[in-house]
């Protein structure tokens, strides 16, 4: 980035902190020029007002999903610099809001993050909030009958700690395998609450753990294509390309979760996966298998539930 771009964008950025007064002052001005700047969302926010408040609010350490009391507050000094140079980093950097902040959140759920590890965003957090898992003869699976679940490719651990959350009884194993990932979801699992609960585990997939049985696998594996890995946006480059990528139609290791998952599950048990737009693709190469697709408010057919006797043997 050259000195030309930099300069205007700090002098504007300097000036903010100078002259603006209130959370309105700040979200207004963040809110022109994120749009001016052609940022790109989708790490939480989907917009650029969005974006603007998640920033503000955190930066402040104001909880995120309560703007209005807050507009009008006029900010001491450190805070009007503090959000200005947060402001201008978003910009400057293209980096995800949560990675400036060391924070995302999933349905209220505050997790810590950095570039260790991809932005928690799974649908999948979402789905086993809602009644589809509520107790209940309509539930896909039965909350009380969950003992063991398991997270393949954990992250940051956002999954395995939802699913701990779901399932007040299950014993989570959270899978990952690369290292520096792992360390960030040690942080999380030791701030959750849940460390009794929820084991973390490194290695490949279900080799972990060969032998154990489980109610409920849960995945959020790379379904990112070749095409798409080479077009990412500034904002996505900035997470670790292992988290994204998955061969050339995006499809490699979901694949590999078709072929074994059965081996590890109860006779009862179900697997849920997170595909991304790889649905067509899918149901084209395995036409016997049954997916049920959850969708939810933001998504469809991007996450498909299958029961243990309809997978591959």
């Amino acid at each position: 980035m050259s000195q030309a771009y930099d300069a205007p964008r700090q002098a504007e950025a300097r000036q903010a902190a100078a002259d603006l007064r209130t959370v309105r002052d700040f979200l207004r001005w963040a809110t022109s020029a994120f749009e001016r700047a052609g940022l790109v969302y989708g790490h939480g926010t989907t917009e650029a007002l969005d974006e603007a408040a998640f920033i503000v609010l955190e930066g402040l350490r104001l909880p995120v999903d309560r703007l209005e009391p807050f507009l009008d507050a006029a900010l001491l000094p450190a805070e009007r610099e503090r959000l200005a140079a947060l402001i201008e980093a978003r910009i400057l950097t293209r980096k995800p809001a949560p990675y400036l902040l060391n924070k995302a959140y999933i349905r209220g759920v505050p997790f810590y993050v950095d570039e260790r590890v991809i932005v928690p965003r799974s649908f999948i957090a979402e789905i086993l909030l809602s009644d589809m898992f509520a107790p209940g003869a309509d539930a896909l699976v039965d909350p009380a009958g969950v003992e063991r679940a398991r997270d393949l490719c954990a992250g940051s651990g956002a999954i395995a700690l939802i699913a701990a959350r779901a399932f007040q009884d299950a014993m989570v194993d959270a899978v990952e395998l690369s290292p520096e990932a792992a360390e960030v979801a040690r942080i999380n699992i030791a701030d959750s609450g849940f460390e009794e609960r929820v084991e973390l585990l490194e290695g490949d997939l279900f080799a972990p753990v060969e032998g154990r049985l489980y109610d409920l696998i849960l995945t959020n594996p790379p379904y990112v294509d070749a095409q798409a890995m080479d077009e990412l946006p500034p904002e996505y480059a900035h997470e670790p390309a292992m988290a994204l990528g998955s061969g050339e139609d995006g499809l490699d290791i979901v694949r590999r979760i078709l072929a074994q998952a059965r081996a590890h599950l109860t006779p009862e048990g179900a697997l849920i996966c997170e595909i991304g737009r790889g649905r067509e693709l899918l149901e084209a190469e395995y036409p016997d298998l049954p997916f049920m697709w959850l969708d939810t408010e933001e998504s469809q057919g991007e996450v498909f539930f299958l029961r243990a006797a309809d997978l591959p043997d």
